[in-house]
């Protein structure tokens, strides 16, 4: 099992309330080069989930397993917040509703930013970063700024720069909240090619049910517990 949360619970305060449950219990497997895509209500806990997987907060009890290894265990990680970062950098991609790219970098600068963080080397890793634009059909867009790019293309961009470190993982909350119908549908056709390609998991938050089937399995979130709405055996 490339990835297992067991039990996650998350509850928030607010001054002079008791506190809000918004994970009552998740207990979620991720296969290796299996897409999976999590639907539900805003406000379900859907964006919360994805940042505990993410080790981007941390869960109030329960167990995070990356390849049998536990992430976090007892209420309390079992790295530093260095070690993390690096596991992060190394192991996880990341995939924004709003693509943060950085806007005084062309394209390919921001794709080669994770794997220069890593190694210092920025000559390696803007050819790296090159062959990701190029596979991803953006071979003319190296040199460009986001702001001279369409929202599909930024959104491609982001994918790439995800790639970028060879993930074994890849979050992705929202990818296409900002883009219209089309766009939208050859992002998530696009995110199923590398997950059957590359053997790249998938965990994809979206709102819209059409392109949530696209994946091996899809997650309905409600009241802070997930339950299967399909399961589909990722090709082999």
């Amino acid at each position: 099992m490339l990835f297992e949360a067991r039990n996650i619970r998350k509850s928030y305060t607010l001054p002079g309330q008791a506190p809000i449950p918004i994970l009552r219990g998740i207990d979620l497997k991720v296969r290796p080069g299996e897409m999976l895509t999590i639907i539900g209500a805003s406000g379900s806990g859907k964006t919360t989930l994805l940042n505990m997987l993410g080790t981007l907060d941390t869960p109030d009890e329960g167990e995070l397993l990356f390849e049998g290894k536990a992430l976090f265990r007892n209420e309390k990680y079992l790295f530093s917040q260095k070690e993390l970062a690096a596991f992060r950098n190394r192991k996880i991609g990341f995939v924004f509703q709003f693509h943060h790219l950085l806007s005084d970098f062309t394209a390919v600068e921001n794709v080669a930013l994770p794997e220069f963080i890593a190694t210092g080397k920025l000559a390696p890793a803007k050819k790296r970063a090159e062959a990701l634009l190029s596979e991803l059909g953006l071979k003319e867009r190296y040199e460009h700024l986001p702001s001279e790019l369409s929202g599909g293309e930024q959104q491609r961009v982001a994918i790439a720069r995800s790639l970028m470190n060879s993930p074994k993982l890849i979050l992705a909350d929202e990818p296409s909240g900002n883009l219209d119908s089309r766009n939208s549908r050859m992002l998530y056709e696009l995110m199923a090619g590398l997950s059957r390609e590359r053997r790249t998991s998938f965990v994809i938050v979206t709102h819209n049910e059409e392109y949530a089937a696209l994946a091996d399995r899809c997650l309905h979130m409600q009241d802070g517990l997930l339950h299967e709405l399909n399961a589909v055996e990722p090709a082999s």
